[in-house]
């Protein structure tokens, strides 16, 4: 730990030195356009490493390590690994705070981002079945742990910080911004995928094609570190995080102090986080494993698609300003409700059928997965916020999204593919419930 704050310091001090003025001098004007840009750039980061292993974990590791069962075993056996990252971000969140009130926010930063970016380009040297048995799950098990851990230190409050640092009727098109990380880091990944998929041999692909997007990871990680330490190590962000009361106090006294925030705020993203993965990882699988259509037509499909979900999150930021964050939540949720139902139908309706249930998937997500940043920020006491919007996110990705692709596959095999969109529906009604039951959280958000 001592070398890697040694380093950290090497590397903050290289942040302010690009963010000083040509005299010498910080700069001392705080711009939420700042503030933005440093926040995308950590997003996609973060969602390319998650996307990269959510594909992978369905057209590489059933193959390569769990080749001793079908198909469809091994890609239930692969979503089985999935939630290992979610349930490992609390802990992450919990040893980072630590880091963060000993060292500082611009340690836990640089540790918690060359850890994702170690643990994820590791996974690109992951030895198969075939070469050390069973310890090929052992270690992917390991990896994925340790990318949890470094998600829930990945956090940095750039995304409450700019909620609370705008004007209140700008604050929907400002929570809209971190979102627009989620599709960019899905083009790339997919797009990565696709072009391996469709321009090498299936042997040459599972034999070391389906590792480089693992590679780049690693890169875009260095990239994201300096863009988020320029913002956050300045002394003008460590004031202004400093006023706004964005400090990390200890995890388990917050607990017990914001328990009922920090649960119905996880809760209040469920419908658009469960429909994050039913978009995105199921989707991939049931055309692998059920139909005879090449995965990287789909991938292309799916990477084109995303253009959508760029632009709803867009309009959901205007729509927000307009009819407030609330009610746009609760639409989003009852059209997610109505749309588990009609899912499964589009999904195993051919080609039409399936760039259908994708744009409107992802305009429907795009809506909704919008405005599920920095919702709850407003509602912690002050000396509770930075902390207690850390583990409402990570429990809200661990329950909505966690499980997602394994009980959407595990339904549709036993029931049949209309049952896939019950998953679905129990986010909707999660947000419903959440969003009818705290009026503290409706008159806030509103």
């Amino acid at each position: 730990m001592a070398e890697a704050f040694v380093h950290s310091q090497e590397i903050e001090a290289d942040a302010r030195a690009v963010n000083a003025s040509p005299n010498g001098e910080a700069q001392i004007s705080v711009q939420s356009e700042e503030i933005a840009i440093g926040v995308i750039i950590g997003r996609t980061s973060e969602f390319f490493d998650f996307f990269v292993y959510a594909i992978a974990s369905v057209i590489v590791f059933p193959q390569l390590v769990f080749p001793f069962v079908d198909r469809l075993t091994g890609t239930l056996y692969s979503f089985a690994l999935f939630p290992l990252a979610f349930f490992a971000r609390p802990l992450g969140t919990l040893l980072f705070m630590w880091v963060d009130r000993r060292h500082g926010r611009g340690t836990k930063l640089t540790m918690a981002l060359f850890l994702l970016g170690t643990a994820t380009v590791a996974m690109g040297f992951l030895p198969g079945y075939a070469a050390v048995g069973v310890w090929s799950a052992i270690l992917l098990s390991a990896l994925r742990i340790l990318q949890g851990i470094a998600l829930g230190g990945a956090w940095d409050g750039l995304a409450s910080l700019l909620a609370l640092n705008v004007p209140q009727d700008r604050r929907g098109w400002y929570a809209m911004i971190p979102q627009l990380g989620a599709p960019l880091g899905l083009m790339v990944a997919s797009a990565l995928f696709a072009f391996f998929t469709a321009y090498m041999s299936a042997e040459d692909f599972i034999s070391w094609g389906w590792r480089y997007p693992f590679f780049v990871a690693f890169a875009l990680n260095v990239v994201a570190l300096f863009a988020r330490l320029r913002i956050v190590v300045t002394p003008e962000y460590t004031a202004l995080f400093e006023n706004r009361e964005l400090k990390a106090s200890p995890v388990l006294p917050t607990v017990g102090r914001e328990w009922k925030t920090i649960v119905i705020g996880a809760l209040v993203p469920l419908a658009s986080f469960a429909l994050f993965h039913m978009v995105t990882v199921f989707p991939l699988s049931w055309i692998l494993l059920f139909t005879e259509q090449e995965i990287a037509r789909f991938l292309w499909i799916e990477t084109a698609c995303a253009v959508f979900f760029i632009f709803a999150i867009i309009i959901s930021g205007v729509l927000a300003d307009h009819i407030g964050r609330r009610t746009l939540l609760g639409i989003g949720a009852v059209a997610i409700a109505l749309f588990s139902g009609l899912a499964p139908l589009l999904l195993n309706g051919g080609d039409a059928g399936e760039i259908a249930f994708m744009i409107t998937g992802f305009i429907l997500l795009g809506l909704s997965f919008g405005q599920s940043s920095g919702t709850v920020a407003a509602n912690f006491a002050k000396d509770s916020r930075y902390t207690g919007a850390a583990l409402t996110s990570d429990l809200a990705w661990l329950f909505g999204a966690g499980f997602a692709p394994l009980v959407a596959l595990a339904l549709a095999d036993k029931l049949g593919l209309i049952a896939s969109g019950l998953y679905l529906l129990s986010g909707a009604v999660g947000t419903l419930a959440a969003l009818a039951l705290n009026k503290e959280l409706a008159r806030r958000l509103d």
